[in-house]
């Protein structure tokens, strides 16, 4: 048996990979991971423009031609609809990283029911693609790579001082998909085990974007063994691990890059 070198096994040449979000802080970082590595990349949004823009500004060392389409993964009504336009587009998907995420920043002393239900809607639309990708791998008779995005606050609280004084604290909604994503992650990944579709979960830590309120990245880098904040290229390489055959006996797992947060 030839044992293959390791630029083969992290080598998206011939993959087409679907990102939800590719457009926010980190998705951006992951979208250009995929492409880099060789995959063809279908960048979505609500906005067709916006998605064509960002795919035209990814890179393209294979010449693939990466593609925009619209989607929305909140919008379960048209889900189906638009994820076979996309099959129709791009011929084949390979991967599918669930990135995309609505949020909402109320905590927990003033989050409406409505708001909090709203939020983990973000899980219904990760389940309802990863579904449909695995009936289009299952056509195709061809293995597949399920990534969803959850994060260290789906598996640890957020520490009440960190926030204090700052901003409202972490939200209490958030906190719930990110663990109910990971526990999806977990489910679907011993049930589809026998059909080649993988399925894990990559848990961002303290990625603040430019955008978070003053003093906020300097407060939490208090708390993080690294004693600073994630850089979105560091996720990198952790979203083509899971991309490629790099990963091809891990399912079921999530990835953790936090600095050494949750490990305290």
């Amino acid at each position: 048996m030839n044992e293959p070198g390791v630029d083969q096994l992290f080598d998206l040449t011939g993959k087409t990979s679907l990102i939800t979000g590719a457009s926010g802080h980190l998705g951006s970082a992951l979208a250009r991971a995929l492409a880099e590595a060789g995959s063809r990349v279908v960048v979505t949004s609500r906005e067709l423009a916006r998605a064509r823009q960002v795919a035209d500004e990814l890179p393209d060392p294979r010449a693939v031609g990466h593609l925009g389409a619209v989607l929305d993964h909140m919008d379960t009504g048209q889900l189906e609809a638009q994820f076979e336009a996309i099959v129709g587009q791009a011929g084949r998907l390979d991967v599918l990283v669930n990135n995309g995420n609505e949020p909402c920043g109320n905590d927990w002393t003033e989050i409406s029911g409505e708001q909090f239900t709203r939020v983990l809607a973000n899980a219904t639309g990760y389940f309802l693609l990863a579904r449909l990708l695995r009936a289009h791998a299952l056509d195709r008779v061809a293995p597949a790579s399920v990534i969803m995005l959850g994060s260290m606050y789906g598996q640890v609280a957020s520490y009440p001082d960190a926030y204090k004084n700052i901003c409202p604290a972490s939200s209490v909604a958030y906190h719930t998909l990110k663990g109910g994503i990971l526990q999806l992650t977990r489910h679907l990944a011993v049930y589809w085990a026998d059909d080649r579709v993988r399925v894990n979960s990559l848990s961002p830590g303290p990625f603040p974007a430019d955008s978070v309120p003053a003093g906020l990245a300097d407060s939490l880098e208090k708390y993080s063994p690294l004693r600073r904040m994630g850089r979105p290229h560091e996720l990198k390489g952790a979203v083509v691990f899971l991309a490629s055959d790099a990963s091809s006996y891990m399912t079921g797992q999530n990835l953790v890059i936090d600095g050494g947060w949750s490990a305290w």
